[in-house]
């Protein structure tokens, strides 16, 4: 990568600091209590490396494939891994021991796949539960309804620690409150924190990208995970 390259990356880290920065202080909250994952799908081991450089607190990886090809380059060295994608069950023992948080256990399914490959390494692994909460036929993820039962199951899981929720949200309609589905995740968060489930920490609620997170940190997001504010726009 060229120079004004990474001088780029270095502005638009340091941008979305400020932006998150403000955020917080509207939302009466701390920046520091914030987390910027930078969402590295498509970004090439260099233009990861800038991005810790620059300061970003975690790398969040969409593709088991492309975070097991980055990993051997050590591209993340230094920072914490998060896998943010669509994960197949078939896919969960790469991420093993390579991994900080799985943020995208959409299933009581998959988290117990994880469980069984998190014992098989003799650790265990944090996790985040990924809530459809916009019902979306599209994407994957627990119901809302479901939500108190699935982890109430997961919590007997021995392998595996939940952390909190997860989510992305559809885009509201032109009727509709930006912050609706972000209210919601975050009234669901406060509800399962309250229930004090053995197994279950709920310190992270992951929710806001580049088009939204400064509206996810007014209704309490810990993490955010952004792509574009920090690369560019992505060419597919």
């Amino acid at each position: 990568m060229t120079e004004e390259e990474r001088r780029q990356i270095e502005e638009k880290v340091a941008q979305a600091r400020e932006r998150i920065a403000e955020a917080a202080a509207a939302a009466g909250r701390r920046p520091e209590d914030i987390t910027l994952v930078a969402a590295t799908k498509m970004n090439d081991a260099d233009r990861v490396r800038a991005a810790i450089a620059a300061g970003v607190d975690v790398c969040g990886e969409n593709r088991v494939q492309e975070l097991l090809e980055k990993y051997e380059q050590h591209a993340y060295d230094g920072c914490p891994l998060h896998f943010i994608g669509t994960l197949q069950t078939n896919k969960v023992k790469y991420l093993i021991g390579k991994v900080s948080l799985i943020e995208s256990v959409s299933s009581l399914k998959l988290a117990r796949v994880i469980d069984k490959e998190a014992e098989k390494a003799g650790i265990r692994q944090d996790i985040l539960l990924e809530v459809n909460i916009g019902r979306e036929e599209s994407k994957l993820g627990i119901d809302p309804d479901e939500l108190f039962s699935v982890t109430e199951q997961i919590a007997e899981l021995e392998h595996v620690r939940v952390r909190g929720l997860m989510a992305i949200p559809p885009k509201p309609q032109p009727n509709q409150e930006k912050t609706l589905y972000f209210d919601r995740m975050s009234k669901l968060f406060i509800d399962i924190s309250a229930k004090k489930y053995d197994n279950i920490t709920m310190d992270c609620l992951s929710m806001g990208m580049s088009a939204d997170y400064t509206e996810a940190i007014s209704c309490g997001a810990t993490i955010v995970r952004l792509g574009t504010a920090i690369f560019g726009a992505r060419h597919y």
